[in-house]
């Protein structure tokens, strides 16, 4: 039969501790990095809509150029987003404003949906599944962060 030996010692308490300096990073700076290297094409935004960082890959996707080329404007005058009809028009402002990367921002939550693009000249219109979570600095939006995957027919 097996032996089995137990002993009891004092309860564990964590001791106070000073909260190391990445803590103090705001939630944007701390992605920027992380957004930039990233394989998968993701973009982050501030409250603004200013692009903070964009991935090599979301820049491809989008028709945005060259990453460092885009950061600091603004997401609506990069991204030529067009309407879902078969004239493919240029989606109006008020719906432009709803597209996940902003409504995460506005909204304060969760956002999903589809975006149609025009990733450059006389390249055909491309769907693009967005989803995009608001980033947050002491309890307030302070920008949000997209991924999109393009959409396949």
């Amino acid at each position: 039969m097996a032996h089995v030996e137990l002993s009891l010692s004092g309860a564990f308490v964590p001791q106070a501790r000073t909260p190391s300096e990445a803590e103090f990073v705001p939630s944007l700076e701390r992605w920027t990095a992380t957004v930039a290297a990233a394989a998968e094409p993701c973009l982050i935004i501030d409250n603004s809509t200013t692009i903070q960082a964009l991935s090599a890959s979301a820049a491809e996707l989008l028709g945005l150029g060259k990453p460092p080329e885009v950061i600091g404007k603004p997401l609506g005058g990069v991204l030529h987003l067009i309407d879902f009809t078969a004239g493919a028009g240029e989606l109006e402002e008020s719906d432009a404003d709803k597209i996940p990367p902003l409504l995460a921002v506005r909204s304060e939550r969760l956002a999903r949906g589809l975006l149609r693009v025009v990733p450059g000249p006389g390249e055909p219109p491309l769907t693009v599944d967005a989803i995009a979570t608001p980033l947050f600095e002491s309890e307030r939006v302070a920008g949000s962060l997209t991924f999109f995957s393009p959409v396949r027919y």
